[in-house]
């Protein structure tokens, strides 16, 4: 079993020192849907929702929440992104919204936390904005799907 990085030999958490690593190109996405009634569905899919363009107000969300990552998770190290992308998908067959948060950058350390940071941050938006529809909103299915880059290469989700 792999040693787990955020602890010292003391077993005191600390921030990994990644002076040393290389740097790379790096890519991570996560997912997680967010599962509703039928009919808020498509008041979402109208653009009809009081507070506005739920798609839109979730995917600027989730990009604001990717950057903010370092703030909200206390060992995650400040990190440039090179590209953040929110794809939202509406599911009648959820029903619901499938969110895909995709984070990339060239540094020494993943973006793993980033774009889950984006999808979660992404899919309480949502749930933010019609909350008021619809009191048996779920959300779902948090995870990572794909990594790639640096030392501990590809990992896929199957």
């Amino acid at each position: 079993m792999a040693e787990l990085t955020h602890f010292d030999n003391n077993g005191n958490a600390h921030m990994v020192d990644i002076s040393e690593k290389q740097i790379s190109f790096r890519i991570a996405k996560a997912a997680c849907s967010v599962h509703m009634s039928l009919e808020t569905l498509k008041i979402i899919s109208d653009g009809s929702a009081k507070k506005g363009d739920v798609l839109s107000v979730a995917r600027i969300a989730g990009i604001q929440g990717a950057k903010r990552t370092s703030e909200l998770i206390p060992l995650c190290h400040p990190i440039s992104l090179t590209k953040v992308n929110l794809d939202l998908i509406l599911n009648e067959k959820l029903p619901g919204i499938e969110i895909i948060a995709t984070a990339k950058t060239t540094g020494p350390t993943g973006v793993e936390m980033e774009a889950l940071t984006a999808a979660g941050v992404s899919a309480l938006t949502v749930y933010d904005m019609v909350k008021s529809l619809d009191k048996s909103l779920i959300i779902k299915n948090l995870r990572l799907i794909l990594k790639d880059g640096g030392k501990s290469g590809r990992y896929e989700s199957s």
